[in-house]
């Protein structure tokens, strides 16, 4: 009896399953994407601190804040969201993204891999503002926007636009081949530091700087942004490396001699090519562990301050501008951030906020987690448990200390945008 008890039991589930593929198959009724979202819902990325909470169409490769949206990069897409409510603006199917601009003046540049172009998009509407259809590279600034176009012969022009589609200036920058394409392509210059769990863009775009270098076959380009100039072509030789920061041509040496590396920064001031400072012995820590007295790296830092190590190995923030030393590191201390205006470092279980203009400690505090500073916070986060904390880099004030184990990937005036798996949230500071 129990036998057939469950043999019949078996046809009515089957019946039913048939049934309901039969109804969902005829568009009668569809039961299986709502029981699928309630089995695919996760809990909330910060409970209780959230000020909303969206599903979102995958895994991001960036998440930017253009002015009240927020724009999600995928591989091959892009989706807008409010930022007051979290709701879907506008999705595009392009393969690559920028944010330009700030506030009310921020605008989505998007482009296809393999195709010349970009277009210029609203960021609350996803229309079109503006469409080029033979740039091959383009840089995204909080101060405008930079677009690279060759013609058949290499010969290339480098045009600066605000956000509103004005042309500030163009000029010619010869032959550079076709190494650079899409969205901001790296150039030699100064990069952000990592942390962990924080994204590596959750500054958001910087800020144009006074000379950027274009790289061209071992040569680099040296491009006045204020005025629109060729200001020089530098040639690093044998052992050498260039990188523009703070309105210097940076030549950085690495010598190999006596089993070790030697090290020596010399900075011109282009077009004259003048020294401003030198100096020997110091490591911008342009090659990597292992990798010789081969220099593979550009110098982390800011637009004007570059973290260096000094002979006896300890940490050094320096004025790329004038050479100035800005700081200069004791036993056991280590730069954890850096920008233009502050430094997070750390000694042992304490972080403290150097303010490079005046030389003071703005805050400490007790963290063992990683830090990154944005324009307008200092974001640090914890694991075991997770834990993110924003606070205010000139005054300590705490704005936002929540549970959670998402990455954060943007930061704006008043919150942070953090994602976990396919979920985001928007948590507001105090």
């Amino acid at each position: 009896m129990a036998s057939g008890g469950s043999s019949r039991m078996g046809y009515v589930l089957i019946s039913v399953v048939v049934l309901l593929v039969v109804l969902a198959t005829t568009q009668t009724w569809n039961p299986w994407p709502g029981w699928w979202a309630k089995f695919n819902t996760s809990g909330p990325i910060a409970d209780g601190a959230s000020r909303w909470q969206s599903t979102i169409g995958g895994s991001p490769q960036s998440v930017t804040l253009a002015g009240d949206s927020v724009i999600v990069e995928y591989r091959t897409s892009l989706e807008a969201y409010g930022l007051t409510a979290g709701v879907k603006l506008w999705d595009n199917d392009a393969d690559w993204a920028g944010v330009a601009g700030d506030g009310t003046d921020a605008v989505v540049v998007v482009g296809r891999l393999l195709t010349k172009g970009y277009q210029v998009l609203d960021p609350r509407s996803g229309t079109v503002r503006r469409e080029d259809k033979t740039a091959t590279a383009v840089w995204t600034y909080r101060t405008g926007i930079l677009d690279l176009h060759c013609g058949k012969g290499s010969d290339c022009e480098l045009t600066a636009w605000d956000t509103r589609g004005n042309v500030r200036w163009r000029v010619n920058t010869g032959g550079i081949g076709f190494v650079l394409d899409a969205a901001n392509p790296d150039l030699p210059d100064t990069n952000p530091m990592t942390a962990d769990n924080i994204d590596d863009d959750v500054a958001g775009p910087r800020q144009m700087p006074a000379l950027i270098g274009l790289p061209d076959d071992g040569k680099v380009r040296v491009i006045d942004t204020a005025n629109g100039r060729l200001v020089q072509t530098a040639e690093p030789g044998a052992g050498q490396r260039v990188a523009v920061a703070g309105g210097r041509v940076l030549t950085i040496t690495a010598t190999s001699a006596d089993g070790t590396c030697y090290f020596g920064v010399v900075a011109t001031d282009p077009p004259d090519r003048g020294t401003v400072w030198r100096r020997d012995g110091l490591n911008l820590r342009t090659a990597s562990n292992g990798s010789g007295c081969k220099q593979d790296r550009d110098p982390a830092g800011g637009e004007d301050v570059v973290l260096g190590v000094d002979p006896v190995g300890r940490p050094e923030l320096i004025a790329a501008h004038d050479g100035r030393v800005l700081w200069h590191g004791a036993k056991g201390e280590e730069v954890r951030a850096v920008n233009d205006s502050y430094a997070i470092i750390r000694k042992g279980s304490t972080l403290r906020c150097l303010s490079l203009s005046r030389g003071s400690v703005t805050w400490t505090r007790e963290s063992t987690g990683s830090a990154a500073l944005t324009p307008d916070a200092v974001v640090i986060a914890s694991t075991k448990p997770g834990r993110v904390a924003a606070v205010a880099p000139a005054s300590g004030k705490l704005l936002a200390d929540v549970r959670t184990n998402a990455k954060i990937f943007a930061t704006g005036p008043n919150g942070m945008i953090a994602v976990d798996g396919r979920d985001m949230a928007y948590l507001p500071f105090a």
